[in-house]
């Protein structure tokens, strides 16, 4: 059968007519977006979106030496104590410096940097992530300083950020030299600082004045070092020193009488000496040859007071002086054996 012959009218008339549902100026389905009932040919957009790489190492993150808890062992049995079975370090009389008591705040690195228009900026950071905690503040650290640090929870009534290391000190980096000597030259330098000036910007707007809030910190607070470890010393002075606050004198702005005028009170804020109250958290354990290291290490031990795992009936700070007492003890019952043995023998000749 052969095909008829079409007529080109009919082509344009059916053309027209299914035409009619396109967009008047683009010919362009508004609900499909294609060409009539044919897909639309046109290349497709490039895709613009940029892949995200992997986000920036903050060169400030995980810079603390960053304590491992002390395992002690509950119950040692019989076991020789000085042997380490106990969980404490065996050279713990003479291998290791305390600090106690530490308080109880935000772990944190102290950076300073230098600024044209005073002698340094101070900034801190968190220990784990490296993130800003408090930004740019005036200190009188030296510039190109780092120090590890606790701020302390109550900063914005006393002022306080304690230090507990130095790693860099005016450009001189001191991270690879022993723990008792860092120590020492952390209180020799923190002890040369001139006096903080009080911050004159937060004077209140009222006639309201019953407390004072510091802006930044203003006092830095070396946490004290024992390098006498010995066991009496640690029963008798270092342990009970941890369990009690720690009263310090610090320097902040008088709170004025009722009657006197704000605007006076603003323009010379007069200062005095007064006392705060820091809290302890716990004991602080470091290996005396070791040099700073960054992370979590086992060149340092740490003993809280509370115990992490919920209440107990000892907590790790109790536990720490039941084992302290209980090597004493240890000791001094060999030390009697000795003795005995040494008469012996020279009854003996």
């Amino acid at each position: 059968m052969l095909s008829q012959p079409v007529d080109p009218t009919s082509i344009a008339t059916h053309t027209k007519s299914s035409s009619t549902s396109l967009h008047p100026e683009t010919n362009e389905s508004p609900v499909s977006g294609t060409f009539g009932n044919l897909p639309s040919i046109l290349p497709k957009k490039p895709n613009k979106k940029r892949r995200r790489g992997k986000p920036k190492t903050n060169k400030w993150a995980d810079r603390c030496m960053y304590a491992e808890l002390l395992e002690m062992v509950t119950d040692p049995s019989d076991a020789w104590s000085s042997s380490g079975a106990d969980g404490l370090p065996a050279d713990l009389e003479n291998g290791w410096v305390a600090l106690a008591p530490v308080p109880q705040g935000k772990r944190c690195l102290a950076v300073t940097q230098s600024a044209a228009d005073s002698p340094s900026q101070a900034t801190l950071r968190s220990r784990l992530l490296g993130k800003v905690l408090l930004n740019r503040f005036p200190s009188v650290l030296p510039p190109h300083t780092i120090l590890d640090c606790v701020l302390d929870n109550n900063w914005k009534d006393n002022g306080v950020l304690h230090v507990l290391d130095v790693i860099k000190w005016k450009g001189q980096d001191v991270s690879e030299c022993e723990s008792a000597f860092r120590f020492w030259w952390r209180d020799t330098r923190l002890g040369e600082l001139p006096p903080t000036a009080l911050p004159q910007s937060h004077c209140p707007k009222s006639n309201d004045i019953t407390t004072y809030t510091f802006p930044y910190p203003t006092t830095f607070l070396p946490v004290p070092y024992h390098t006498d470890t010995t066991l009496p010393s640690f029963l008798t002075h270092i342990v009970p020193s941890v369990r009690l606050p720690r009263s310090v004198s610090i320097v902040a702005p008088s709170v004025p009488s009722q009657d006197m005028d704000v605007d006076f009170y603003c323009s010379g804020q007069p200062a005095q000496t007064k006392e705060a109250i820091i809290q302890s958290d716990g004991l602080l354990l470091y290996v005396r040859a070791a040099s700073y290291e960054s992370g979590t290490s086992p060149l340092s031990s740490w003993v809280p007071i509370v115990s992490y795992d919920g209440p107990q009936r000892e907590s790790p700070l109790d536990l720490f002086e039941r084992l302290l007492r209980r090597r004493m003890a240890h000791t001094s019952a060999e030390g009697r054996v000795g003795e005995v043995q040494e008469v012996d023998v020279e009854m003996e000749l």
